[in-house]
């Protein structure tokens, strides 16, 4: 697969939640089986009822595979950038957070998306946070701004996961601090699943090895790079998720294999600092 299709394949796939409002990266999600509401998913994430009420309605598209803004002890006056920003869920959440004197800045590649959160901004009254057009791996921030870099199941799609924390090390200040949810692998996927365009929208062919991820991070300079929690991906979602189906009816994948594949998919919380 070439770079360039990959990049358009999840660009369009995440134009069409945008509108829709559905995703295959968090386990147990509205697609999976197509009963589960966004607000079901966020609680198995570790949202709380109060945060999900908080923030507008359309924000939450039960994207994630975690909650980096619980973790993240955010304090007030903290400037925040959340990359992958989605509709603005994970923003509206560190914006009460951080107060009048704090401020959110959320990144998306997707257009849909940006114009998602922020029409979710003025419809919820944030003033002190901004979506801005741009790719992770080139971020539209500057340098040695944020306290805080968050991210919620995105890095995992991204070609350069390298350069994503190199750029997260570049926006933050000596002494910021990193907080991602994501998917990884423990063990190599099935090169049929590993070149399937359709597995990389979905999340799953994008993850890197748990080991190679941490090291990522290590390589960008961060230090004291901490695994919080670990989470394997359930089985189930990849049974019955539309997305799977179309992918294991095209690979002709077996049952045997499904099983192997979920047991290597893990979702992960993972904190590290910028040295002061």
């Amino acid at each position: 697969m070439k770079k360039e299709e990959i990049k358009e394949a999840v660009k369009r796939g995440y134009s069409e939640i945008a509108q829709q409002g559905s995703s295959c990266c968090a386990p147990g999600n509205p697609r999976c089986g197509g009963t589960v509401p966004a607000q079901a998913i966020s609680r198995k994430m570790g949202y709380s009822d109060e945060e999900i009420k908080a923030v507008p309605e359309g924000a939450n598209l039960g994207l994630g595979c975690g909650n980096p803004v619980a973790l993240a002890s955010i304090k007030e006056g903290d400037v925040v950038v959340d990359f992958g920003s989605g509709a603005g869920f994970d923003c509206f959440l560190a914006a009460s957070k951080v107060g009048r004197q704090g401020r959110v800045i959320g990144v998306d590649m997707t257009p849909e998306m940006v114009m998602k959160a922020r029409e979710n901004a003025r419809k919820g009254g944030y003033l002190n946070v901004e979506f801005r057009l741009g790719e992770i791996e080139n971020l539209p921030v500057e340098d040695n701004l944020a306290d805080l870099v968050i991210s919620n199941c995105v890095i995992n799609l991204s070609l350069d996961k390298n350069r994503v924390f190199a750029e997260a090390y570049r926006v933050l200040r000596p002494g910021g601090r990193l907080m991602v949810s994501d998917i990884v692998l423990l063990e190599p996927l099935p090169s049929p699943i590993l070149n399937s365009i359709e597995a990389y929208v979905s999340c799953i062919a994008g993850a890197a090895m748990k080991t190679e991820y941490i090291e990522a991070i290590r390589a960008a300079g961060f230090q004291d790079v901490m695994i919080i929690d670990e989470t394997l991906f359930p089985v189930e979602c990849m049974a019955n998720d539309p997305t799977a189906q179309a992918i294991i009816k095209d690979l002709s994948i077996s049952p045997e294999m499904i099983r192997e594949v979920a047991s290597s998919i893990v979702s992960v919380e993972v904190s590290a600092v910028k040295p002061k």
